[in-house]
């Protein structure tokens, strides 16, 4: 694992991996940062390549812009636990199966458009882009990635993020923690299932 934003260098050559994942962060995408621009210039490369690349949030924007689609402020904040929708067309039944409805984290204020060529594949009722795949890529808004550590930490690292942001589609943090467990479990399966799949097209010797 890579500490880009810890000043840990941005490879430039994806060839040197199997595939690329991207995880989340606080920034914003069009923020003037030098390693975005490199990031997205790597994505682009991988993607030539036809090196599978996988972005978690942050990451799922980093994808999106690399491929040509824009991010920008989504209509609300979503914070907390969300249900998204699996859309109804081939490449989501290819990544989800016959599931229909899972609930997700979020959280986040931006969110991408469709890259050319990429199918929605998730959606929800307060972001219409949750996640998209373009062949092997997938890109998420969502998070799947979530442990009972990371919620805790990120309720109170954020916790003035949360009160400066009421609404609908934001959770105060005891809703949050409420039923972990069970819906971590749930979350994992669908993670497991999503990363099960994208591993198939890794580049191999």
């Amino acid at each position: 694992m890579l500490a880009i934003d810890a000043g840990e260098p941005v490879p430039t050559d994806p060839a040197a991996f199997s595939g690329l994942v991207f995880m989340g962060g606080p920034m914003s995408v069009n923020d003037p940062l030098p390693w975005i621009v490199q990031e997205c210039a790597l994505i682009a490369a991988a993607v030539a390549q036809g090196i599978p690349v996988l972005g978690h949030c942050l990451g799922g924007q980093l994808l999106a812009k690399a491929l040509g689609a824009t991010v920008g402020p989504n209509p609300v904040k979503e914070i907390g636990w969300g249900t998204a929708r699996v859309t109804d067309n081939a490449a989501a039944r290819s990544w989800f199966g016959e599931t229909e409805d899972i609930l997700c984290f979020h959280w986040h204020g931006e969110t991408f458009s469709l890259p050319p060529g990429a199918t929605r594949i998730l959606e929800s009722r307060h972001c219409a882009n949750q996640a998209f795949a373009l062949g092997p890529h997938l890109g998420m808004q969502c998070h799947v990635e979530m442990t009972h550590e990371m919620i805790e930490n990120w309720c109170a690292v954020g916790a003035e993020e949360i009160a400066a942001s009421p609404g609908p589609s934001v959770q105060q943090a005891a809703a949050m923690k409420a039923d972990m467990g069970p819906r971590l479990k749930a979350l994992h399966a669908v993670a497991g299932r999503l990363y099960g799949k994208w591993i198939t097209g890794l580049k191999r010797d």
